[in-house]
């Protein structure tokens, strides 16, 4: 196992259990690193410090993976592996078959994530460092869980690779076991949704949101519910089976809309009793208040960044602009649900752009409730940068 030396910066933070060693002046010094190699960190003076997987061309070069002399084989696994499927039983996982495995440094294994779909699992990878050590983590994962198959996802680097490459939605692929049906249907708090393992960057529902569709269905019975960037609208079946009075989904993707009513049909909701509507949020807004549509609760979890052929949305900036659009269709005394997954944006950052949307719109909003991710994406305390979810809840004055 080779050395590599860190800056004093870095040496507190591995004292005080950060998991990630981050580009630096001392880090550039490390020639001939390579990706995938299992690595003794030290300090100044030589003194080892931890065992780190390296990814010398990302900008989070090395990951802590032990103490000095740890080697990551089935024990190892098997260990992290056994302690992550004991904390999900504080999860509340009753009547739910989708729900995260592994949260990568909650768990003890940075950069690496494992969700459960019903019977079968996807190991998603934030660097290739761990390709070198799937076979060992498969042989564990079928020990522990025998699933039916069991899914490999690289990202970020491939989906930005995969993004460029015109055609092509193929973001996952099967690595033990045999392929998923499509759709898979899996089950959250008693509800269905359709999922596919193989295709496109997300599999059709977001876990990390099960206890706010939970929080939404003991809110909005009898409530006009506009649900924005609807995506294959969990959130809106989750409304509509808790007897919400009538439930608008807006998305830019037919395709995506098209799920969603499948996802009504599903759990024996009529579709046609709700609208679905295809096209730019922003444009629908606007449509709505020249209609004089009204809403009594009005959700948006926008991704952090997308573009579409009139307009492009990113959350800072982009949710002022959104809670400015949205306020003129809720009613007083009504709930506006905001929602973001960006990382970089945190809670104090967030509400500040729900400030300004508010006061541009000339109205005052109440926060209510702030939540972030449920009890299967741990974070520890030393790791801020996980803590990436953000979910306020506000009432219009």
């Amino acid at each position: 196992m080779n050395k590599y030396q860190v800056g004093p910066e870095t040496a507190r933070m591995i004292a005080l259990r950060h998991p990630w060693v981050l580009a630096d002046r001392f880090t550039r010094k490390w020639t001939g690193a390579k990706v995938g190699e299992l690595a003794l960190l030290c300090d100044e003076r030589q003194q080892p410090l931890a065992t780190a997987l390296l990814d010398p061309a990302d900008r989070v070069v090395a990951r802590i993976l032990g103490p000095p002399g740890m080697q990551p084989d089935a024990g190892w696994f098997r260990n992290r592996l056994q302690k992550a499927q004991r904390l999900r039983q504080q999860a509340g996982l009753t009547d739910t078959d989708v729900y995260r495995l592994v949260n990568g440094e909650g768990d003890g294994l940075p950069g690496l994530t494992i969700d459960c779909y019903a019977e079968y699992l996807m190991v998603q990878l934030y660097t290739p460092a761990w390709d070198g050590y799937l076979s060992v983590l498969l042989k564990v994962l079928q020990e522990l869980f025998n699933p039916d198959g069991i899914y490999r996802k690289l990202r970020p680097q491939e989906t930005r690779q995969l993004e460029a490459r015109s055609g092509s939605k193929t973001y996952s692929r099967l690595i033990a076991g045999e392929l998923a049906p499509v759709p898979l249907l899996v089950q959250e708090n008693g509800l269905q949704y359709q999922v596919d393992l193989g295709e496109g960057l997300n599999t059709g529902i977001f876990p990390d949101q099960r206890r706010h569709r939970q929080d939404l269905m003991q809110r909005v019975k009898g409530k006009r519910f506009l649900n924005l960037f609807a995506f294959t609208g969990a959130f809106s079946v989750a409304a509509a089976a808790a007897g919400a009075k009538r439930v608008t989904s807006v998305d830019v993707s037919a395709r995506y809309l098209g799920v969603a009513q499948d996802n009504f049909s599903l759990n024996r909701i009529n579709p046609k009793r709700h609208n679905f509507v295809v096209g730019d949020v922003f444009a629908e807004l606007e449509k709505f208040r020249q209609a004089g549509e009204r809403f009594d609760i009005i959700l948006f979890d926008p991704p952090s960044f997308s573009t579409t052929r009139k307009s492009q949305f990113s959350t800072r900036g982009g949710t002022a602009q959104l809670v400015r659009a949205s306020l003129p269709l809720l009613e007083t005394g009504g709930l506006l649900i905001a929602s973001s997954n960006h990382q970089k944006v945190d809670m104090t950052a967030y509400l500040k752009e729900l400030r300004r949307g508010a006061v541009e719109a000339g109205c005052e909003l109440r926060t209510i409730y702030r939540g972030g991710q449920p009890e299967d994406f741990p974070v520890p305390v030393s790791f801020s940068e996980g803590n990436y979810l953000k979910y306020v809840i506000s009432v219009k004055d």
